[in-house]
């Protein structure tokens, strides 16, 4: 299967040097370039795009806004959305997580990375740099007036229908790690733990991992630590 990719960035060059890459690759192929968010919207849904790369920061509708309005459409609950950042501490990233993006990537990877970051997003299986990524909200979430302040009661209420190893799940989901380690950790199984995974996204309203990690911190399941 290939994997159709979007790339919604403002600046041109970029966007060429990103579909050389991809477009270097067997199983993937670029099906659009966006210069902005609204076009970003529209294309993904043109295009039937697996996986969008965008842009924070471009003119008009940008990629936040472009990355919620894909989350909220039914027809484009298959996209998923990789958050192209040059700053890896950028507050948006954590909007955007919270948006339904399910992950991030400096501009300033390696090729590698990259691609097997859009490997990771179309698999839906992980969280992109889970643990950079929890890092970052975890720095996020921990700021403001206070902890218990920030914590979303809607979502500690929707925790109620998980069962308690599923909430052991997305708590070890929350710190990184993948269905192999949660598995040794649980002392289950890897499909087990997949299938627990599913469940709690499927309670959760979660389109993936990365929402997971998400609402288990803005719930208060999980605490970030301050150093």
């Amino acid at each position: 299967m290939t994997i159709r990719v979007l790339l919604a960035d403002d600046q041109a060059l970029l966007r060429s040097a990103f579909r050389v890459l991809v477009d270097s690759e067997p199983d993937m192929e670029v099906v659009g370039e966006a210069s902005d968010g609204a076009e970003a919207v529209r294309l993904a849904k043109e295009e039937r795009a697996d996986v969008v790369l965008m842009d924070i920061r471009m003119p008009g509708t940008d990629g936040l806004a472009a990355t919620r309005m894909i989350s909220a459409d039914p027809s484009l609950a298959h996209v998923r959305v990789v958050i192209l950042t040059t700053f890896e501490v950028d507050d948006y990233v954590v909007q955007s997580l919270r948006a339904g993006a399910s992950g991030f990537l400096g501009k300033g990877s390696e090729p590698d990375e990259l691609l097997s970051a859009i490997r990771i997003a179309a698999g839906g299986e992980a969280l992109l740099s889970p643990a950079a990524t929890k890092g970052l909200i975890a720095r996020f979430l921990a700021q403001g007036d206070g902890a218990d302040d920030d914590r979303d009661p809607a979502r500690a209420e929707r925790l109620d229908a998980l069962t308690v190893r599923e909430r052991e799940v997305l708590v070890q989901v929350a710190g990184g790690h993948s269905n192999d380690e949660i598995a040794e950790r649980l002392e289950v199984s890897p499909l087990t733990v997949k299938t627990h995974v599913n469940r709690a996204m499927s309670k959760l309203g979660a389109r993936d991992r990365a929402q997971l990690v998400v609402i288990a911190y803005e719930s208060g399941l999980v605490r970030p630590r301050v150093e």
